[in-house]
């Protein structure tokens, strides 16, 4: 590619793989891409600082012809079964499978996670639509035991209608397969909005659903793509004509999401931020604590909503902890995430570079014992200007800055004396995404998910906070939003619910013995 100088890594093959443009169109309804009038957004590696690609956003006027779109499309998707629909979903899978390896690798250069990372989230989305085909031949109602005489009672789910996706930065692909997967099965047509941080990414996923999709036959506008800033996700929210937005994001978004999809009485599915802690027991393996903890803090340089952030660690075994976490930090490596043997990549981009210094600023100001010292690295090998140490701080969980997420590598030790006295420090801020135990003790393992235990959608014992497997429901509570995606049970979000009762008698008995006599 002519606007990339430097291809060290051999991207420019990469892209040309997955369909990458120097300048690409931000707007699809499938195979069909709308040439808009928006605005070039410009794709910026963190890796090296080197412009990826350029993309036209989505103009207005795209946004209402592929709504237009989509609401066409469902009349005719939601009555093709739905293990047809799922055997589409199967041929995806195949096909994100041939291409695990360069797909991972752009996810990799244009957010700046390790290349294993970016090849592990390609896998979510095998995972994902695996599940999603097996979940196609089991869509279940109930049955139901009718009062009155001669009656049968059923419950069966619907599709819903188009469904409003937007995504962040952070998983540039995998959140979005988590809802559309389970989505198009469901009978479900779809509008993604990624993060226009990392447009180059969903722009590749969709030129390869638009080839499975158009193989298959699949009607233009059942998976459908707009690039641009909040003001796209702000209609998304607002329109009526979608019933249910999924959005990914900060607590601060998935508020204004909220109340717009809201007001209009929509449904809104929201995965916001995480403060996630990790009790550490002085009945633990330590050395199952340390890698988890070391882990969940630095992996993805922190941009994980399920990031450890918070260390809360009996004070017999404290001090002896602390020095083998800061051992530990000195064998990270830091630097291009394309190299497999560095343990972290950068940050995004400067605005999140300078949040991570603003918050390491604010710790110190509110009387944080240094551990780990931060800052931002300096040299040839670092020249995008987002490569950061990770940080350690020695903290009380009330400091007004440990109470908020900072999306980056900064972790809190905190030091605690009983097991109730560290579930009340974990449960103990705004969010309620992921925590975990660390311990050998059963009483405590026990006492931590009971109801008396972590107040967290996600909650585990002897592993960390960060990464979750596809077969379980994925979200939080709080200011997490309360969502779930993903497994178990979390298709039925993406249906609409309906009770029916059959009377097959010769009688019209009525409700509760209410007679009306004629």
């Amino acid at each position: 590619m002519s606007t990339i100088v430097k291809d060290p890594h051999h991207i420019k093959e990469t892209l040309d793989l997955l369909g990458i443009k120097p300048v690409n169109h931000g707007a699809s309804t499938g195979s069909n891409w709308l040439k808009g009038q928006g605005a070039p957004i410009d794709s910026i590696s963190p890796v090296d600082g080197s412009l990826v690609g350029s993309v036209i956003a989505a103009s207005e006027s795209d946004y209402h012809q592929t709504v237009a779109q989509a609401q066409q499309a469902f009349q005719a998707w939601r009555t093709w079964p739905a293990p047809k629909r799922g055997e589409v979903v199967r041929q995806l899978a195949v096909r994100l499978r041939e291409l695990k390896e360069p797909l991972g690798k752009l996810v990799s250069f244009e957010m700046g996670k390790s290349l294993q990372e970016g090849a592990g989230e390609v896998q979510e989305m095998i995972d994902i639509c695996d599940f999603a085909v097996g979940l196609s031949r089991q869509l279940y109602g109930l049955t139901m035991h009718s009062e009155r005489p001669g009656h049968r009672m059923y419950e069966q789910y619907h599709p819903l209608g188009v469904v409003g996706i937007i995504s962040a930065f952070n998983f540039p692909v995998a959140v979005w397969s988590w809802n559309t997967a389970l989505a198009w099965v469901c009978g479900d047509t779809c509008i993604w909005k990624p993060s226009e941080k990392a447009p180059l990414s969903a722009i590749a996923c969709q030129h390869i659903v638009g080839s499975v999709f158009e193989q298959n036959q699949v009607p233009e506008g059942v998976s459908c793509l707009l690039i641009g800033g909040k003001e796209l996700g702000e209609s998304l929210s607002h329109d009526a004509s979608i019933p249910l937005v999924s959005a990914t994001g900060s607590t601060a978004m998935g508020k204004a999401v909220a109340a717009a999809v809201g007001a209009r009485l929509g449904k809104a599915l929201l995965e916001l931020g995480g403060n996630n802690a990790i009790i550490i027991s002085k009945d633990a393996d330590l050395k199952t604590a340390l890698t988890g903890a070391v882990f969940g803090a630095v992996g993805t340089a922190g941009q994980r909503c399920t990031t450890t952030r918070r260390l809360i660690v009996h004070e017999e075994i404290f001090e002896q902890f602390k020095a083998e976490l800061q051992n530990a930090y000195r064998q990270i490596k830091i630097g291009n995430p394309l190299d497999e043997s560095n343990h972290m990549g950068p940050l995004i981009d400067q605005q999140a570079v300078e949040g991570y210094l603003e918050a390491i600023e604010k710790v110190k100001q509110q009387g944080g014992i240094e551990v780990v010292p931060g800052g931002v690295l300096e040299g040839a090998e670092y020249e995008s200007g987002c490569y950061v140490k990770p940080a350690v701080y020695e903290v009380e969980n009330d400091y007004q800055v440990v109470q908020c997420e900072t999306f980056a590598p900064i972790l809190y030790l905190i030091k605690y004396r009983s097991i109730k006295q560290a579930i009340d420090i974990q449960n103990s801020v705004p969010q309620g995404l992921s925590s975990a135990i660390m311990t050998n003790n059963l009483r405590e393992s026990e006492l931590f998910l009971s109801h008396q235990g972590s107040d967290c959608g996600i909650a585990n014992v002897n592993i960390g906070t960060s990464g979750a497997e596809i077969g379980g429901a994925f979200g939080g509570e709080k200011e997490t939003g309360g969502g779930r995606e993903s497994g178990s049970d979390a298709w039925k979000i993406y249906m609409r619910r309906q009770t029916n009762t059959i009377n097959y008698s010769s009688e019209l008995p009525l409700a509760q013995g209410i007679k009306f006599d004629l």
